[in-house]
């Protein structure tokens, strides 16, 4: 592109989605959209509505750069800055996961498990371990305006960001976001009293790090990423701390790498006599639900 010409939407679309397919780009035109609204601030509708609109010289070299980060394979949240999930578009940056189409599903399987305190006029208590962007704290206080969300992380990258998207959504006063290696940030009053932990750990298997797409394994942390030996070395930490903070009858909804699902499942069984596995989108295994003796007995 270059000064001289007047660029329009239209043009500036065409031209990005022609160039973004040829550095290997799976959906170049929803890259080239993306990348055209964030350095217009016009929504992808618009987009279209306005498509003779020119573009200045700033929303030129925004763009300019931002289709440069993107053809060198950068993931386009981290481009654009932002992620839509659920029913909320949360900020993402580099060093803090992008959240995935099948964490949605985690977050039915959260919201079901309360609901019925929520249907007996309780305000059930919830622990979000590995926050990440905040993104399931976020819906879960949104969705169920009488919970109580906590959101913890150790890196306070990523906190920085959750309490921002926290702030931005209006859902300051509601989601409260630690620093803290899982448990380790939150007040001890909370022990025995919360309703339901739900995390998105790192479920990885070290030796899987390597063969991921480059999109992931080349940007996103690894830290969110390693669930060590066999990608549950995170996951059992929870399990076996959650017990301690558990009320009784709480449960647990762990998002985890599909061949490990029932493995997981067949390992807590002893502590959480109820468990039951959800199955993601595309009908992999992926999120193993759990629930602790109503009496409270180990």
């Amino acid at each position: 592109m270059t000064a001289e010409r007047v660029w329009t939407v239209r043009d500036a679309l065409a031209w990005t989605t022609e160039y973004l397919a040829t550095k290997a780009d799976t959906s170049p035109r929803r890259s080239a959209e993306w990348l055209l609204s964030a350095a217009t601030g016009l929504s992808r509708v618009e987009l279209y509505a306005f498509h003779d609109r020119p573009l200045s010289e700033a929303e030129r070299a925004l763009l300019r750069e931002g289709v440069k980060r993107r053809a060198a394979g950068e993931p386009l949240q981290y481009v654009t800055g932002e992620m839509p999930f659920r029913h909320l578009v949360v900020c993402v940056k580099p060093g803090v996961l992008i959240p995935r189409p099948e964490t949605e599903v985690l977050v039915d399987e959260a919201i079901g498990a309360i609901l019925p305190a929520v249907e007996r006029g309780q305000s059930p208590t919830v622990v979000d371990l590995c926050t990440g962007s905040g993104c399931v704290a976020l819906s879960i206080a949104q969705e169920v305006p009488v919970s109580r969300v906590w959101a913890t992380d150790v890196s306070p990258q990523a906190c920085e960001v959750a309490r921002q998207n926290a702030e931005r959504l209006g859902l300051g006063e509601r989601v409260t976001v630690v620093e803290g290696d899982l448990f380790a940030g939150l007040p001890s009053e909370l022990r025995g009293e919360i309703d339901l932990v739900v995390a998105n750990p790192p479920y990885v298997p070290s030796a899987d790090l390597e063969h991921l797409p480059k999109e992931v394994g080349g940007f996103e942390p690894r830290l969110a990423l390693d669930g060590g030996p066999d990608g549950l070395s995170i996951a059992r930490r929870i399990w076996d701390d959650a017990r301690g903070w558990l009320a009784p009858g709480g449960t647990i909804a762990l998002e985890l790498d599909e061949g490990r699902v029932s493995s997981a499942g067949k390992e807590i069984v002893e502590w959480y006599p109820e468990v039951r596995i959800a199955r993601d989108l595309a009908g992999r295994e992926r999120v193993l639900v759990a629930t602790t003796r109503s009496d409270g007995a180990e």
